[in-house]
């Protein structure tokens, strides 16, 4: 697991490599940019059907794949209670979701960000978060929205980078 892991990872920095027209340089190895041919982008979200989606041009994919990897959009919690530790069950499930639609998983995932509406709601976020990624969790960065809060009265989104 933790070979696939630095893949993915790499995969990813050449990922970044190619969008910014550089090479990157990784213990004498060079990681060449990764070929732009390879994204896919999913029909829209977990549960909706292929053909909801193609009424119209959504605003944006539920997910997109490029490379091996695959990058999850946000995931909020917009209904009661407006409680941090019910909010965040709900993200983590539509996170999992998405990510087993994408054809990955919740152990594949490198990187996890996560917006809070309220900081104060961190350590009840945790409690509900730890443990939900395997025995050897990914990259995280926490976020508290500043004016205006988290999009559709969600206490807290997440969105997320895997393997496939």
């Amino acid at each position: 697991m933790e070979k696939q892991r630095r893949t993915a990872l790499k995969r990813l920095l050449g990922a970044i490599g190619g969008v910014l027209g550089a090479t990157i340089i990784s213990k004498a190895e060079k990681i060449k940019p990764a070929d732009t041919g390879g994204v896919q982008h999913e029909a829209g979200t977990a549960g909706v059907s292929a053909a909801e989606y193609q009424q119209e041009v959504p605003l944006f994919s539920g997910n997109t794949k490029y490379n091996g990897l695959v990058f999850i959009a946000g995931k909020g919690a917009h209904v009661a209670p407006f409680e941090i530790k019910a909010h965040t069950e709900i993200v983590l499930k539509e996170l999992e979701k998405e990510l087993i639609a994408a054809g990955s998983s919740m152990e594949k995932v490198l990187k996890v960000t996560v917006f809070l509406n309220d900081i104060a709601d961190y350590q009840g976020m945790n409690e509900v978060y730890k443990g939900r990624f395997g025995s050897k969790p990914p990259v995280r960065t926490t976020v508290a929205v500043a004016k205006g809060g988290v999009p559709g009265n969600s206490l807290v989104e997440m969105d997320c980078i895997a393997y496939v």
